[in-house]
């Protein structure tokens, strides 16, 4: 199963499992793995292993070697088959279990190719190219069935908005309030709203994130009236979106924003090395050209400098030099030229 995070492929799975489960009880067993947790071939065969033993409650032996739980799996793959009873192999983050010698997978897809084995193996990845990765020996044994994922199209998430906020008129609600709320639901289809909305989707497209959008905006609505509006949802957005580094931007000083933008103005010429001296001439040509009256000395400079290390917005380009001064030391900034520009436009006070 391929496909982008959060477009619902572990969530199909999900329902697929759930129907065989009710229409076959007792005749599945289903094991899950995650590459994130189990990628290196002995952690994950002993995960198998101990899945396994609890399903058939069986008692597992943590001391079991790799060799061990290999054989112990075939055999329970041998039996399984004779009992008629199918196992389900769940390898999450599929793409991490193709690295390295794949022993695992070879494994499995080579126990699976005996005549008495009931088994099937369902990766499940957001990399498009993860069977592209598997060594020859593994792609020969694999069926090359796929299934690709997408992301939900605007008019999908239109209508999964609407069917999420819609309260149904048959429950513990009055029903002139909930024919209320529902009425009111046409903001959905403002525009204010839906440049909000699709500048969300621009940025994270799952609906796990889409649902966090709508639980904030529905905690911040006015509990007078009861009911959302477009300042709601902006609210949600704002706070779903907050970046610490703005918010430490609003607290920095002129000065401080002076360094700031002096490291920039450097980088955007392409000069990839600077220090505090570099910095300071370029602090010195800006206020010569434009003879601004906010030109400090060059120890309450060096104080700002300082103080722009503390808050991780500058660091060091490497631990190299540690011993030398902190005025040679070449130093690069940690927040981008939008992050700036929207830090320069929230202080009041910047020249």
């Amino acid at each position: 199963l391929l496909g982008p995070r959060g477009c619902g492929k572990t969530e199909v799975l999900e329902l697929v499992l759930k129907d065989l489960f009710a229409e076959y009880p007792d005749m599945i067993s289903l094991i899950k793995l995650n590459g994130l947790l189990h990628s290196d071939d002995n952690c994950a065969l002993k995960e198998i292993a101990r899945q396994l033993c609890m399903e058939h409650q069986l008692l597992f032996s943590k001391a079991a070697s790799y060799d061990d739980n290999s054989q112990f799996i075939i055999s329970m793959l041998r039996e399984c088959g004779l009992a008629h009873k199918t196992i389900v192999f769940v390898l999450d983050e599929f793409d991490l279990f193709a690295q390295g010698k794949q022993r695992l997978l070879y494994s499995l897809l080579d126990a699976m190719q005996s005549v008495t084995s009931q088994a099937v193996v369902i990766g499940i990845s957001c990399r498009l190219d993860a069977d592209q990765l598997l060594e020859k020996r593994v792609r020969s044994r694999f069926s090359h069935r796929k299934l690709l994922f997408c992301s939900p199209s605007k008019a999908d998430l239109e209508m999964l908005l609407e069917h999420i906020l819609s309260l149904p008129l048959n429950s513990s609600l009055p029903d002139s309030y909930a024919a209320q709320f529902n009425s009111e639901l046409h903001i959905l289809t403002d525009e204010d709203f839906k440049d909000t909305l699709y500048t969300l989707w621009n940025s994270d497209s799952t609906v796990h994130q889409l649902l966090r959008f709508l639980f904030l905006a529905v905690s911040s609505m006015d509990l007078k009236t009861g009911l959302l509006s477009v300042k709601n949802f902006k609210a949600a957005f704002v706070s779903l979106n907050r970046q610490p580094k703005l918010d430490y931007l609003k607290d920095c000083s002129i000065l401080e924003l002076y360094i700031l933008v002096c490291m920039k103005r450097l980088e955007t010429r392409e000069q990839n090395s600077y220090n505090f001296n570099s910095i300071m001439r370029e602090y010195k040509d800006i206020h010569d050209s434009f003879q601004t009256p906010d030109y400090y000395a060059r120890s309450v400079c060096l104080r700002a400098f300082e103080h722009l290390l503390e808050r991780d917005l500058i660091c060091f380009v490497d631990s190299r030099g540690y011993n030398q001064s902190i005025e040679f030391r070449p130093v690069k900034l940690l927040i981008s030229a939008h992050e700036l520009h929207q830090g320069l436009k929230s202080t009041q006070n910047c020249p």
